[in-house]
């Protein structure tokens, strides 16, 4: 069952992107949960200029088989021109929340 589930990794410029994000994700079905965590700085390389960023960090609980989907879907949302999606295979976990979460994404 776990080898189902997924987490998904997206970072946002502010928490209004991300909720917007996170409503549609789990409005229509691509996502059981989204976790949204404030206070993220992120520090990367983007066209040749190393950045340095307040962000919001989205942790969207999914499964394998929407993961196509969502990451479509959040490349329609989100503002940035590349948005990062980062899905973690999850290999543990409460045998009743993994179900939940196929549940809702089915």
């Amino acid at each position: 069952m776990s080898a189902e589930v997924l987490i998904a990794l997206c970072t946002c410029p502010d928490t209004a992107a991300g909720e917007r994000i996170a409503g549609a994700l789990v409005g229509e079905g691509l996502a059981a949960c989204v976790n949204l965590v404030p206070g993220v700085t992120s520090v990367y390389r983007w066209q040749g200029e190393v950045q340095r960023d307040a962000e919001v960090l989205l942790v969207i609980k999914t499964v394998r088989g929407r993961l196509d989907e969502l990451t479509a879907r959040v490349r329609e949302l989100h503002p940035y021109e590349l948005p990062e999606v980062i899905a973690l295979a999850v290999t543990g976990g409460l045998p009743d929340y993994l179900q939940w979460v196929i549940t809702c994404t089915s």
